[in-house]
């Protein structure tokens, strides 16, 4: 983020810890935040969608922000992080990076361990008003296997993950997304594998025309949600980012009835 969403993101999180907002509170609209601290709404969704990442909120619908309700479970205290002596790289390239860290776990003796340094990659989920994904049918030699996924690639240095997410998706579907949020970071293979993934979510598109990179775009479709399901079943759902993105929506969605049912 950059000083003015971080200055943002740092008031909001001091309003919260002096419980300005109580538990189960509504956050004021979107358009009220964005007056009262100067800020531009796209800007202050990256700031709710992080807020949201780190539970401090919690999102109902596209566009209403509540205070979580109190956790059962709390963060354990007293317990130590591994210690790192060291690394060297074994091979490197622009697109993998493989290392031999020295680490120290708490009360052992230190050992070696490989690291593999991969990109930081931006996947985006659009959905339409049909409750439909746009998702591509693809092949992937590694596995040699078709898939569903989601479009998503490398952040380019120095660009925001956001831009990426919105150029992918125009650059392998033809499709402009009208929103973009920033819903949850993770790392896919974290005992091993550095490779920060940013997942987002954006409502409504509109066609630009035919899809550009020709190396990553497949058979384009827009895929009900109610499939989704079915092709976890089939293992027709290829990669984690296109798995977490799609299981953040049907969970929001879950949540979402079971609140409204009560």
């Amino acid at each position: 983020m950059g000083p003015k969403t971080t200055k943002v993101y740092n008031t909001l999180r001091a309003r919260l810890a002096a419980g300005e907002y109580g538990s189960g509170d509504k956050l004021p609209s979107e358009r009220t935040l964005a007056e009262e601290l100067n800020i531009g709404r796209t800007a202050l969704r990256q700031v709710l969608a992080r807020l949201v990442t780190e539970g401090a909120l919690e999102v109902r619908g596209r566009s209403s922000y509540r205070v979580p309700g109190a956790m059962t479970v709390a963060r354990p205290e007293g317990v130590e992080p591994w210690h790192i002596h060291g690394e060297r790289n074994l091979y490197d390239n622009r697109w993998v990076k493989l290392q031999l860290w020295n680490v120290e776990p708490p009360g052992m003796k230190p050992f070696e361990h490989h690291v593999v340094k991969l990109h930081h990659v931006a996947v985006a989920a659009v959905l339409d008003n049909q409750d439909r994904v746009l998702m591509m049918w693809r092949y992937r030699f590694v596995p040699q296997q078709f898939g569903w996924e989601l479009p998503g690639g490398i952040v380019d240095a120095g660009e925001d993950p956001a831009e990426t997410a919105l150029r992918e998706v125009v650059e392998e579907t033809g499709w402009r997304p009208m929103t973009l949020e920033h819903v949850v970071s993770y790392q896919p293979m974290i005992g091993m594998v550095d490779s920060p993934h940013e997942i987002y979510v954006g409502h409504g598109a509109e066609r630009v025309g035919e899809p550009t990179d020709l190396e990553e775009a497949g058979h384009i479709e827009w895929v009900p949600l109610t499939d989704i399901p079915g092709l976890m079943a089939r293992g027709e759902l290829m990669g984690s980012g296109t798995l977490i993105a799609l299981l953040h929506i049907l969970a929001n969605r879950r949540a979402q009835g079971v609140t409204a049912a009560r």
